[in-house]
């Protein structure tokens, strides 16, 4: 191969804790939010190449690909399965959006079954030749931008091929590997296999993230420790919770334990991530906010009223009185 590695340590410095893409959860605002609170690195949620391809003007293209000035630069994660398109929109998108693009990640890790049925996402594991054929298309297409791969530990408990699949993205040209210790037909089921993480990293030289069940600083730190990867990737655990970022990097730094958020931090989040995200969306964003607003109140007194209640909310002033409300409600709790 002819290529020059990017330096990927220079964004992805050792111990870093990053927000991993999710579908539909991690928009603009909340990226701003996690990387404001102490993530080293943000990812858009996963854009389909083929639709920038056909499509590259919607609505839906223009926001997957606008940025929180708090985050940049940010991670925008594409997938797809044919090496020619993959290239072209990573070139695109290098070139149209510059230095806010910090990296190009490939996903081969997605499980929903519409993405694998098309031979995508986690699909590619069963393709390794092809997934090879991506990566160096993007990787030549990019240039200066490093390109990574997001992986699984495999299809199924038969098809564990994480160890020889990131070898062959690695020789490909991949400047680090992501692996989410579980396989494709786990979905989100059970537990993830850290091991599988450590054998990814004791197989490759570039930089390994470990990812799956990091719900918290102890358990971001145990992954570091356990597996020996490079950085922690943290997904569902930051839902409702973006503190965690702020208390990983304090254990991890200086082995101080923060006190959680106080419900009065939770409530004025959920606040401030409903302001910005009907900034962002518009006033129909609201209905998205709903699962956030869940997510912030979990645990606390009165939660499922207010979860029932945020279900029959329908503009941004009525989501804000209610969390106004519930806020007054708490703090008359703690004072009672």
């Amino acid at each position: 191969m002819t290529w020059r590695r990017p330096d990927i340590r220079a964004i992805l410095a050792p111990g870093a804790v990053v927000l991993g893409p999710m579908a539909g959860v991690t928009e603009a605002p909340f990226r701003g939010i996690c990387k404001r609170m102490g993530a080293a690195l943000t990812y858009t949620e996963m854009i389909s190449a083929k639709g920038l391809h056909y499509n590259p003007d919607t609505v839906v293209a223009r926001s997957l690909l606008t940025f929180d000035p708090a985050e940049t630069p940010c991670a925008v994660q594409i997938f797809g399965s044919e090496p020619t398109i993959m290239a072209e929109q990573s070139a695109r998108i290098v070139a149209e959006h510059g230095r806010d693009v910090a990296l190009i990640d490939i996903n081969m890790g997605c499980p929903v079954t519409k993405v694998v049925s098309k031979g995508e996402g986690s699909a590619l594991m069963r393709t390794p030749a092809l997934a090879g054929e991506i990566v160096e298309a993007v990787v030549d297409a990019c240039g200066d931008v490093p390109v990574t791969v997001k992986i699984r530990s495999g299809w199924d408990e038969i098809e564990r091929n994480a160890v020889a699949f990131a070898r062959e993205m690695e020789a490909a040209g991949a400047s680090a590997i992501a692996v989410h210790g579980r396989t494709r037909g786990q979905f989100y089921r059970g537990h993830a296999d850290w091991e599988i993480i450590a054998e990814v990293k004791a197989a490759v030289g570039v930089p390994v993230i470990g990812s799956g069940d990091v719900f918290s600083a102890d358990d971001a730190l145990a992954m570091l420790e356990r597996t020996g990867a490079d950085a922690v990737m943290v997904a569902r655990g930051a839902q409702g919770n973006p503190w965690i970022f702020r208390e990983a990097r304090a254990l991890i730094d200086g082995g101080k334990r923060l006190a959680p958020p106080t419900a009065a931090e939770r409530v004025g989040m959920a606040r401030e991530h409903a302001a910005a995200l009907v900034a962002f969306a518009g006033e129909h964003a609201v209905s998205r906010m709903r699962k956030h607003v869940a997510w912030y109140v979990t645990g606390l007194p009165g939660a499922s009223r207010v979860r029932d209640a945020v279900n029959h909310v329908r503009t941004h002033a009525e989501l804000d009185a209610l969390l106004v409300g519930y806020a007054a409600h708490l703090s008359s709790l703690a004072d009672a």
